[in-house]
């Protein structure tokens, strides 16, 4: 399943994630700190997506109240919602 989710309070700007069942599969963050987003994204492949949910959940970027990995684990609560 694909999954597109519109970040939030982020330097980036759009959240892909492809899941099968609760498997992250791939990860794509379209803005943001490149080299970082692609750290993440090598790291959360094949996780299950509360695993990754429970690990980025609050993270801050700075002042900002949230960050890319909140917002992955945001759009993730989402996914698996559907």
């Amino acid at each position: 399943m694909e999954y597109r989710y519109k970040t939030k309070g982020t330097c980036s700007r759009e959240i892909r994630i492809q899941l099968d069942g609760d498997i992250i599969q791939d990860v794509q963050v379209i803005g943001g700190c490149d080299g970082n987003l692609k750290g993440i994204r090598a790291l959360v492949k094949g996780m299950k997506a509360e695993e990754v949910i429970s690990r980025c959940s609050g993270i801050r970027c700075g002042s900002k109240p949230t960050s890319c990995p909140d917002q992955l684990a945001q759009a993730l609560r989402e996914a698996l919602k559907k």
